[in-house]
C-alpha cells in the first residue's frame, strides 16, 4: 500500500510538472504572438506618415495625384493576397503555424527593404507584389491563438491581437514621423529590419501550436477563395458574418487609404503631426481591444459588442468627414477607438463555428475576404478623396471619402442586426 501511495504521488507530481510546462509554453507563445503582431504593426505604422513624401519624391506630383498611386499600391497588394491568403491558411492547417508565420515575416522584411531602395514606381509595385504573396502574419497569429485558447475566450484573445496592432500604431507612426525628418526612405529600412529581427526571434523561441492529429491534407481545390468559401458554406452563420465584415471593412479601409493625404490637404499637418494622430488612434485601439473588451464582452456578449462597436465607428467617420480643426479630429478619434469592439466580437463568433482542423482555413478565408475589400476600397476611397480635392469637383470636400465610409458602416450594422436577430443565430448560441 505504501508503494502504491508513493507511485500515485510521483504520478501526480509528474502531471503537475507537465501541466506547469504546458502553461509556461502557452504563456511564452502568447507573448511571442503578441510581440509579433506588435512589431508587424510598428513596421506598418512607421511608413504611413512618410508614404506621401516618398511618392511625391518619386513622381514629383502633389497629393491629388499621389493619393491615387497609393490606392493602386494597396490594390496590387490586396489583389495578390486575395488569391494567396487561402493557400497560406490551408498550408498552415497542413504543415503548422510556425513555418508559415516565419516565412510571412521574411517576406514582409524583404518588401520594406525593396520599397526603401525604390527609385521608381515600378520597384514600389514589385515590393507590394512580393508582400502580397506571403502577407499572412495577422491571420496566422489568429489561427495560432485559436489553437491554444479555449473557445469561450477566443474573442478576448483576438482582442489581444488588436491591442498589439493598436500599440504598434502608437509607436510606429511616432517613430516614422521622427525618422521621416531624416528622409522619406529611412522609415522603410527601419520597418524591414524590425520584420527580419522578429523573424529571427521567432525562429529561436516559437513552438508549433497545431497538433499533428488536428492537421489535414493540403487540397488545392480548397486552397483558393472560391474553394474556401465553398468549404465554409457548410456553416451559414460563418458566411453571413463574413459578408458583414466585408461591407464593414469596405468603409474601414478609408483610414489607411486616405488619412495621411486628407490630413495634409484638410489640416496642413506635417509628418510628425500625422504620426501623433495615428499614435492616438493606436493608443485608443490598444485600450479598447486589450483592456475594455475583456470587461464589455463578458457582460454584453459578442452580438451587443459588435453593434456598439459599429455604431461608434459610424459616428467617428462622420466626425472626420466634417472636421475642420485638429481638436475636432481628436474628439472624433474617441468613438473611433471604442469602435474597436466590433471586429474581435465578430471574429470570436466565427472561430466557434469551425473545428480545430479548419481554423487556418477560416482565417485564410477571412484574410481573403479582407483582401477583397482592400482591392475595392482603397481605389474607391482614394479616387473619391482625389476627385473631391481637385479643381474638377463641383464641391470641394476632402472629407467625402469618410462620409462614404460612414454609409457603408451603417449598411454593415443593419446587416449584422438582422443576422443577430435570426433564429439560426440564437440556435448557434
Amino acid at each position: 500500500m505504501a508503494l502504491d501511495a508513493i507511485e500515485t504521488t510521483n504520478q501526480a507530481r509528474n502531471i503537475t510538472k507537465t501541466d506547469a510546462k504546458r502553461t509556461n509554453m502557452h504563456k511564452l507563445a502568447t507573448v511571442f504572438v503578441f510581440l509579433t503582431a506588435l512589431l508587424d504593426s510598428v513596421g506598418f505604422g512607421i511608413i504611413m506618415p512618410v508614404l506621401p513624401s516618398l511618392l511625391a519624391d518619386i513622381t514629383g506630383e502633389g497629393a491629388a495625384y499621389t493619393v491615387r498611386i497609393a490606392g493602386w499600391l494597396m490594390f496590387v497588394f490586396a489583389f495578390i493576397q486575395f488569391f494567396f491568403a487561402p493557400i497560406v491558411g490551408n498550408l498552415s492547417d497542413r504543415y503548422g503555424r510556425r513555418p508559415v508565420l516565419l516565412l510571412s515575416l521574411l517576406v514582409m522584411g524583404v518588401n520594406y527593404l525593396i520599397m526603401g531602395f525604390a527609385d521608381s514606381l515600378l520597384l514600389l509595385f514589385i515590393g507590394r507584389i512580393i508582400s502580397g504573396l506571403g502577407a499572412s502574419t495577422m491571420s496566422t497569429c489568429n489561427a495560432y491563438l485559436a489553437d491554444i485558447t479555449p473557445i469561450d475566450e477566443r474573442a478576448q484573445s483576438f482582442g489581444l491581437i488588436g491591442a498589439a496592432f493598436g500599440l504598434g500604431f502608437v509607436f510606429g507612426p511616432i517613430i516614422g514621423g521622427f525618422l521621416g525628418e531624416y528622409g522619406a526612405r529611412v522609415p522603410f529600412f527601419a520597418a524591414g529590419i524590425i520584420s527580419l529581427a522578429n523573424m529571427l526571434f521567432g525562429f529561436i523561441v516559437l513552438k508549433e501550436s497545431l497538433d499533428p492529429s488536428n492537421r489535414r491534407l493540403f487540397d488545392l481545390k480548397r486552397a483558393n477563395p472560391i474553394g474556401t468559401l465553398t468549404s465554409l458554406s457548410a456553416f451559414p452563420m460563418v458566411l453571413g458574418i463574413l459578408f458583414v465584415m466585408f461591407v464593414y471593412n469596405l468603409g474601414h479601409h478609408v483610414l489607411p487609404s486616405t488619412w495621411s493625404f486628407w490630413a495634409i490637404e484638410q489640416l496642413d499637418w506635417s509628418p510628425k503631426e500625422i504620426g501623433y494622430s495615428l499614435g492616438f488612434v493606436g493608443l485608443g485601439m490598444a485600450f479598447t481591444q486589450g483592456f475594455l473588451i475583456r470587461i464589455v464582452l463578458p457582460r454584453t456578449g459578442p452580438k451587443i459588442a459588435g453593434i456598439i462597436g459599429m455604431s461608434l465607428t459610424m459616428i467617428a467617420l462622420l466626425g472626420y468627414a466634417f472636421s475642420t480643426q485638429s481638436w475636432m479630429v481628436y474628439l472624433a478619434l474617441i468613438p473611433g477607438a471604442l469602435g474597436g469592439l466590433s471586429s474581435p466580437a465578430m471574429q470570436g463568433i466565427l472561430s466557434t463555428k469551425v473545428g480545430p482542423d479548419q481554423q487556418g482555413e477560416l482565417q485564410g478565408g477571412l484574410a481573403s475576404v479582407m483582401s477583397l475589400t482592400s482591392i475595392i476600397s482603397p481605389l474607391m476611397m482614394t479616387q473619391t478623396f482625389g476627385y473631391f480635392s481637385s479643381d474638377q469637383a463641383p464641391v470641394y470636400f476632402p472629407g467625402a471619402a469618410f462620409l462614404l465610409a460612414a454609409i457603408l458602416t451603417a449598411v454593415a450594422l443593419l446587416m449584422f442586426i438582422r443576422i443577430a436577430r435570426s433564429p439560426d443565430y440564437e440556435k448557434a448560441h
